[in-house]
């Protein structure tokens, strides 16, 4: 699963590569799939490079959500252009 076409990586201050809007975003847009539920795998999951590069934020401007055996990726609040992605990261222990 390549990186939605409106998101790319930078370097970012909070830790390693970053998710970065490359274009502005609206409150609500899903970006799709981060994690795939598989038991047989280290923590029950499968890391998409969309869940790969989010990074953790107590002030996040989207959200990790479970939909069925996936965790999706979607925007809480309005996005700009080069802002970075970033939500309340809870799957592993931080």
């Amino acid at each position: 699963m390549p990186l939605p076409a409106n998101v790319c990586l930078k370097e970012s201050p909070i830790h390693g590569m970053g998710l970065y809007a490359k274009e502005d975003i609206e409150k609500g847009h899903v970006f799709g799939i981060t994690h795939v539920s598989d038991y047989e795998f280290e923590d029950g999951y499968i890391r998409t490079p969309l869940g790969g590069f989010f990074n953790h934020s107590e002030d996040p401007n989207c959200e990790a959500y479970i939909e069925g055996r996936y965790i999706k990726l979607k925007t809480i609040k309005e996005v700009k252009k080069d802002e970075e992605l970033t939500a309340h990261y809870w799957l592993y222990d931080l």
